[in-house]
């Protein structure tokens, strides 16, 4: 059975920093893509980032230079580290397996809370 377990979300200042774990179990963690997707309060689902298994990272403008995506394929955990928190980053976080595609969202966690307030 596939397990996706998020952790990490917490309160934060803005220009804080914060990183998410989800860690992985039920499949062979370094044979697919991985994301991250959050969900902010009344809005819709929106795309953070990808990684896929070789280590190639792709970015939403909105994060890009303020978070990093990583893995660790022998802990079976994906990570993303986020830096300079503004309020609008406040969402649910997701990690997500992916199938075929960038897009081809196969299995969710839970979530994980940030909120980004002063």
């Amino acid at each position: 059975e596939v397990q996706l377990v998020e952790s990490g979300g917490d309160l934060v200042q803005p220009g804080g920093s914060l990183r998410l774990s989800c860690a992985a179990s039920g499949f062979t963690f370094g044979a697919y893509s991985m994301s991250w997707v959050r969900q902010a309060p009344g809005k819709g689902l929106e795309w953070v980032s990808s990684i896929n298994g070789g280590g190639v990272t792709s970015y939403a403008d909105s994060v890009k230079g303020r978070f990093t995506i990583s893995r660790d394929n022998a802990k079976n955990t994906l990570y993303l580290q986020m830096n300079s928190l503004k309020p609008e980053d406040s969402a649910v976080y997701y990690c997500s397996r992916l199938g075929s595609s960038w897009t081809d969202y196969q299995y969710w966690g839970q979530g994980t809370q940030v909120t980004v307030s002063s």
